[in-house]
């Protein structure tokens, strides 16, 4: 069995160097491009609305991730709270903008991932973790002590820092961010965030350069690596031939990247009129035919079903 690469740091007890500078970008916060500058340390509060505490809408087994992540027993997820992106179609708002579920402590996070590593699942899946690196860090030192030892997955909306994702080198075994937007009158407009694409770029290049492309198991499930998210959006908006070239030409033309066709209205996302309805199926053919022409050959293979089109 191979060893996630987070057990190395905690045998050799570094673990508790990497919690402290993740706790470090918290007293003025800067754990993500939005430099908040609030002192989450006094329970202070910016644009992802946490402080002190991180916070978890729900965890569990998800079979609804890419193949090498769910395998025959699930991914698992553990959704937190509130987000650093707060896209205005979000499908999980509830989650996101309106911050529905519980503050938990380290010794309950831990709880967590021991839970879900005991149901058999391949990895523990961290969704939306930007804003909550120093407490998940927190909560992962006392699971390592407990016996946790299966791949933990970074599943980002891609807004990081590189100066937070530094800390997780050595950590972190699956990197998952997803690539949203290229255009930054999109991302600003939808996002508010006019840098996204540059910030993305640099997060891709750091989370490549720490754990090269998606390696698997001879079962094909997931060990280390790097895996990108496409969210296909009606009338391009996400700027898909420009992300997909990036990915092939700057990343590795071996980059796993699952080109999504699930958007639909969601939020505020069903007022504006030019994301207000689902994609076509020629908008998500076109999609793949850009990844192919960039020379993107590892797509997720899960069968999309013809309804869920115009």
């Amino acid at each position: 069995m191979n060893k996630p690469s987070y057990l190395k740091l905690y045998d050799e007890g570094k673990l508790d160097e990497r919690i402290e500078r993740a706790l470090g970008l918290m007293e003025k916060c800067r754990l993500c491009p939005r430099s908040c500058g609030v002192n989450r340390l006094a329970d202070e509060r910016g644009y992802c609305k946490t402080g002190r505490k991180a916070r978890i809408a729900s965890y569990n087994a998800h079979f609804g991730e890419e193949a090498p992540l769910v395998g025959s027993s699930g991914s698992g997820t553990i959704f937190f709270s509130s987000c650093n992106l707060l896209c205005s179609f979000c499908q999980n708002y509830e989650i996101s903008h309106l911050a529905e579920g519980v503050e938990v402590e380290p010794e309950q996070l831990a709880a967590i991932m021991l839970r879900l590593q005991r149901k058999g699942c391949h990895n523990i899946n961290f969704v939306t973790p930007t804003h909550v690196v120093p407490q998940i860090l927190e909560g992962l030192k006392l699971a390592a002590g407990k016996g946790l030892n299966i791949p933990l997955v970074y599943n980002t909306g891609g807004y990081d820092s590189v100066e937070t994702l530094k800390i997780l080198d050595g950590i972190v075994d699956i990197y998952m961010p997803d690539f949203k937007f290229w255009d930054e009158t999109w991302s600003e407009r939808f996002c508010e965030t006019p840098d996204y694409r540059e910030r993305t770029e640099e997060a891709l290049r750091e989370m490549h350069r720490q754990v090269g492309d998606l390696a698997t198991d001879e079962g094909e499930i997931a060990l280390r690596g790097l895996l990108v998210r496409h969210l296909v959006m009606p009338n391009d908006v996400a700027n898909t031939e420009e992300v997909m070239n990036f990915l092939a030409k700057e990343i590795s033309p071996n980059t796993y990247v699952n080109i999504m066709d699930q958007y639909r209205p969601c939020y505020r996302g069903k007022d504006d009129a030019l994301i207000n309805r689902s994609i076509t199926q020629s908008e998500f053919h076109n999609a793949l035919d850009f990844a192919k022409k960039a020379g993107l050959e590892r797509l997720d293979n899960r069968v999309r079903l013809p309804r869920y089109f115009l």
